[in-house]
Order: structure tokens, then C-alpha cells, then sequence
């Protein structure tokens, strides 16, 4: 069925209701907009689902929601997992709520136990709560840190963690199955909850994660001393962090938190910033007002779902510096293992994780410490599933995970990046460092001349849209096919092609299997250590680009990720149709 039958069926089906028929009705005559909704199916992937807010499959709707949670029941209850239910969450974003509560009764409707959080929770607080109330899977309604026309949808397994292999491409064939929106049963909200399968939850979670939360701090004595003297500000960029980051903050200790009052509650618009990323700038122009006109020390910022959390800190010229997710990560991964060396807490078989395409830098402070170090593909999930199988084996015992998207855990209370979590022990470490008259810059420029000056950048080629899909493919497809043997001066010396597990000495010309799981990444390493890597994102219509450089000092790692950035921009720029 091609994209405007798909359009008349929608039209015309009486299952479809009259709000769906009259958006699409105001589209009539409009090609290019019928095609980008209908031209295919919204893809269930490998973490669920994400995109544009409206009616059509290839959009967020009820229809595509049920449709996926459908498919969810049938898995569970193929496994014979029915009786342990799930949980569900939702963030501030249009028809969270309501999105949730047509997965509740979708599960319903089959036989599922639905635990629904009667309003809207972090995303780490759903993974800690599928464990917690021994659920087999888990739904969390957001699209993180996406634009507000978008919304999404993200499955969990029972450890907590986002879904991974096998049980994505599983579940992925079950949706698939579904194969007409009138197959998804429903249940009403009254019938589902007289047959106690819709349940709401709250406190009793949020006492429990909030306890595990604290109990990740390092320097809780340091933060009782200089409290009265250290100022926090915070936005929550009117998402769900608002309640637990505060709560979090308070009951450590810290007295001077001021949240930025256009950005505290939540407002599905983000009316004040448009773009709710806390790895934007932009997203703090609010805050660091207000941070100016307290004399803060600290700035934190939380994305939608409160996963990932952004910051920006004064220096000892009292500036504001921003810290890149990159920089965030290296503090939290010094400050953990250094502290816990110190306090003698940690294990001799200690394990930190990150992502292929983060700072190395990682890798040397683990090593200094004797702790053990793991790469992982891009997304929390991989080390989610890392952290699941050094609990079954024994053999190594998890520490710290970052990747350079600004989200990181502490911790094993969530399978999933925390903000709540990483804003207290940045701030903790802030405080601590204030003790000894330092800031956190100060502790940044000590580990760049301890360990050497790691730079990372990343850029992005948005392509939206059918012609902009088939010319990410394009892109990928070429640069794989014939990969440059020369960079910027700098001769190619290692290729990895993620996609189909092969990683190729440019030199020799001998290849090696990758032991990773597949995915459409490239991965090239140069002479002098620079390495670049190309993707396409996984949940917006971009091409993404990540460097990383090594200098002996700043301006030789200033200079060299220049001259590597153009010069990869410019191999990829020729490659676009």
C-alpha cells in the first residue's frame, strides 16, 4: 500500500476517530506533507519508538503507540512473563500522559498488570522502578531532549535497562506482526482498574530512588561545611527533574538552590528555550542570568526526562565556563575513583564504561587507579547491558559510565543514565573543591596536566524528510565503500566498519573481526592518534560527527582538532547529493 491509499484509508476507516480525520483532512492536497507522514511506518527500533507528534504512521499517535504496546503484550506474553507487569513513566512533553495511559490499557486489555506513575518521573526513577516492583518490562513516554513536536517511546527489560539483543529485534518482529491498528486491544480506564490491572505508583518509589541516589555521594561531611557558602542554580527546562534533583540536593545538605522560575514547571511548548537540550548553550540563557545575579557557583541543567543534565561552572576569575559532556564526564570519573581510592571503597575489580565515540581520556584515569576499562557502542543501553552481565558473572564490579552525550551513572540504582545522580555528585564535588579554594575548572586543568590535553568535538548534518533519509544512506554508504587514507596530512591508520564488524589496517591492508554488536558506525584512526567517527543519530534525521585529539599542551590540541574537523567536514560536505 503506497503513502496516499495509507492517507485514504486513514480518511475513510471508521476506526480512526474524527480528530485524527480532520488534521489529516487539513492536509488534503498537500503531497509532500502526506508523503512524510504516510510513506511508511513509524520504525519500532532497537529503543522503541521516537518522532513528530501527529496523525499519519509514520508520526506519534495513539495508533502508533497502541500498535507498539501490542506488539510488547504479545512478547510478554509469548515468554509467560504476563503475571509481572509493567511499569510505566511519562515527562512533560504533548500527550505524554495520555500516550501512557493508552499503553496501560493496551497492556491491560491483554492480561498485563500496568504500574503507572501518576505523574511525570525521571527516566532513570522507570528503570530503578521495573527492578524494584520485579516487573519484566518497562515504558517511559518521552523524547528526551528533541525539539516539542516530537514525543517517543522507550521499552525497558527486566534488569532495567533499555532493551537490548536479543530481545530487541524480538520484540521489533512482534510489532511488526501487528499488522492493522484495529488489532490492538483496549480496555477502559474504569474496567482496567476494577480488574486491578492498572495500578498508580509514587512516593514509596521516589523515597526509595531518592535513598539511592544519596547514597552515591562521596563528601557528604563537605557539603554540611560549606553549604551556607555555596550557591546552586538549576533548571529542570520545565521536564520531570525538578521535584528529585531539588530533593536530592536538599537532603544532602546544600541550602542555596534558586531554579530559574520561567523553566521550573512543566510546559510542553518550552515556551523560554524551544530546544530543551542541555548540551545547548542556548538552553542556559535563563539561568546563567539568574546564576549572575545570586553570584552562583555551579549552574545544572536537566533535559525532559532528566537523563541527561548539563552544566556550567565559574572559574576562579569568576567567569561561567560551560563544561562539555566530555569535560563533565572526566571530573565525575576522577572524582569518583580518586575519592574512593582514598576512602579505600574501591573494589579491586572495579570496571568504568564508556562509548566508542567519547573522550580516551577515560581510559588513562581508570588505568591510573587500577580500575578496569570497557568500550561500548553509542548508547546507555550498551552499558546498561554491561553492568547486567558483571552482576550474573562476578568478574568485575561497575564504578562509573558516561558517554559524551551528557548522561552518566553512579551507581547500579538505574541501568540507565541519571541526571539526579550526576547533578548532586557534581555539585558535591563543586563544594568539595570550594573546601580548598578551588573550582571545578581548577580540577580540569590539573587532570589535563596530569594525563595529557584530550580534546573532543562533535558536529551534525541535519537531512530531514524521505529525500533527506535516502541521503544519509548515500553518505554512509560511500565514505564505507571508498574510506580516505589521508586526513589532513595525517595518513589513515585503522578503519572500523561497525556494520559489518570489520576493522582494517590501512597499512597492512589485514583485517580483524570487531567484537562489538553491529551498527552503521565508521570509526577511523589517524597516525598521530586523532581519530574521527560517522554515524547516523538514532532518534533525529542527522548525520553526527565526533572527534577527539590528544596535545602535549592546550594550543597543540586547540590546533589539531581544527585542522581534523575541517578536514573530515570537508570529505563528508562532497559526499552530499
Amino acid at each position: 500500500m503506497d503513502y496516499m491509499q495509507n492517507y485514504k484509508l486513514w480518511l475513510e476507516d471508521d476506526y480512526f476517530d474524527g480528530a485524527t480525520k480532520q488534521e489529516l483532512k487539513a492536509i488534503e492536497g498537500d503531497e509532500k506533507e502526506i508523503e512524510d507522514r504516510f510513506f511508511k511506518a513509524l520504525e519500532f527500533g532497537t529503543g522503541g519508538l521516537r518522532g513528530v507528534i501527529g496523525a499519519g504512521t509514520n508520526r506519534m499517535n495513539f495508533y502508533t503507540v497502541g500498535k507498539a504496546t501490542q506488539g510488547l503484550a504479545n512478547y510478554i506474553i509469548k515468554k509467560g512473563r504476563a503475571e509481572s507487569g509493567v511499569a510505566i513513566a511519562f515527562d512533560s512533553r504533548r500527550f505524554s500522559k495520555e500516550f501512557a495511559e493508552r499503553s496501560a490499557l493496551v497492556l491491560a486489555a491483554n492480561g498485563i498488570k500496568a504500574y503507572v506513575f501518576e505523574s511525570l518521573r525521571p527516566t532513570p526513577e522507570l528503570s530503578f522502578a521495573v527492578r524494584e516492583l520485579g516487573c519484566v518490562s518497562g515504558i517511559v513516554i518521552t523524547a528526551s531532549h528533541n525539539p516539542p513536536e516530537y514525543n517517543g517511546y522507550k521499552c525497558y527489560w527486566d534488569d532495567g535497562g533499555q532493551v537490548v539483543s536479543p530481545w530487541d529485534n524480538e520484540i521489533i518482529e512482534e510489532v511488526n506482526l501487528v499488522e492493522n491498528f484495529s488489532d490492538c486491544k483496549l480496555i477502559s480506564l474504569k474496567d482496567a482498574k476494577k480488574a486491578g490491572l492498572y495500578i498508580e505508583i509514587g512516593k514509596k518509589i521516589d523515597d526509595k530512588f531518592i535513598k539511592c541516589v544519596l547514597n552515591q555521594s562521596l563528601n557528604p561531611g563537605a557539603v554540611k561545611k560549606i553549604a551556607d557558602m555555596f550557591k546552586i542554580v538549576y533548571t529542570p527546562l520545565n521536564g520531570a527533574g525538578n521535584l528529585f534533583v531539588r530533593r536530592a540536593l536538599a537532603e544532602l545538605g546544600f541550602t542555596n538552590v534558586f531554579v530559574v522560575p520561567e523553566q521550573e514547571n512543566p510546559d510542553p511548548d518550552f515556551t523560554t528555550i524551544g530546544y530543551p537540550n542541555p548540551e545547548d548553550p542556548n538552553a542556559f540563557k535563563l539561568a546563567l542570568a539568574l546564576a549572575k545575579e545570586k553570584d552562583a557557583d555551579i549552574i545544572i541543567a536537566t533535559d525532559p526526562d532528566s537523563d541527561r543534565v548539563g552544566s556550567i561552572v565559574r572559574d576562579k576569575n569568576g567567569e561561567y565556563v560551560m563544561l562539555s559532556g566530555n569535560m563533565a564526564g572526566v571530573l565525575l570519573c576522577e572524582y569518583i575513583l580518586s575519592q574512593k581510592t582514598k576512602n579505600k571503597t574501591l573494589p579491586e575489580n572495579s570496571a568504568v564504561i564508556s562509548t566508542i565515540v567519547s573522550t580516551d581520556l577515560t581510559k588513562v584515569i581508570a588505568k591510573t587507579y587500577g580500575a578496569s576499562y570497557f568500550d561500548v557502542l553509542t548508547g546507555f543501553k550498551n552499558i546498561g547491558s554491561m553492568i547486567k552481565d558483571f552482576e550474573q558473572t562476578g568478574k568485575y564490579e561497575f564504578v562509573f559510565g558516561f558517554e559524551e552525550s551528557y548522561g552518566y551513572l553512579s551507581g547500579t540504582h538505574a541501568r540507565d543514565k541519571d541526571a539526579i545522580v550526576s547533578a548532586m555528585l557534581l555539585c558535591e564535588y563543586a563544594a568539595y573543591l570550594k573546601l580548598e579554594g578551588k573550582t571545578l575548572t581548577d580540577a580540569l586543568g590539573e587532570i589535563y596536566e596530569k594525563y595529557g590535553y584530550f580534546k573532543e568535538s562533535t558536529q551534525s548534518i541535519t537531512l530531514k524528510g524521505v529525500e533527506g533519509l535516502k541521503a544519509i544512506k548515500t553518505i554512509m554508504e560511500n565514505i564505507r565503500s571508498n574510506p580516505p587514507s589521508e586526513v589532513c596530512g595525517q595518513m589513515v591508520f585503522s578503519f572500523g566498519d561497525y556494520k559489518n564488524r570489520i576493522t582494517k589496517d590501512m597499512l597492512t591492508g589485514q583485517s580483524e573481526g570487531i567484537t562489538l554488536p553491529v551498527s552503521d558506525v565508521l570509526y577511523f584512526v589517524l597516525g598521530d592518534g586523532s581519530w574521527f567517527c560517522i554515524r547516523p543519530s538514532g532518534t533525529e534525521p542527522k548525520i553526527k560527527i565526533y572527534f577527539g585529539v590528544k596535545g602535549k599542551t592546550e594550543e597543540e590540541a586547540d590546533k589539531k582538532m581544527k585542522d581534523l574537523s575541517a578536514g573530515v567536514m570537508y570529505i563528508i560536505n562532497k559526499e552530499i547529493p
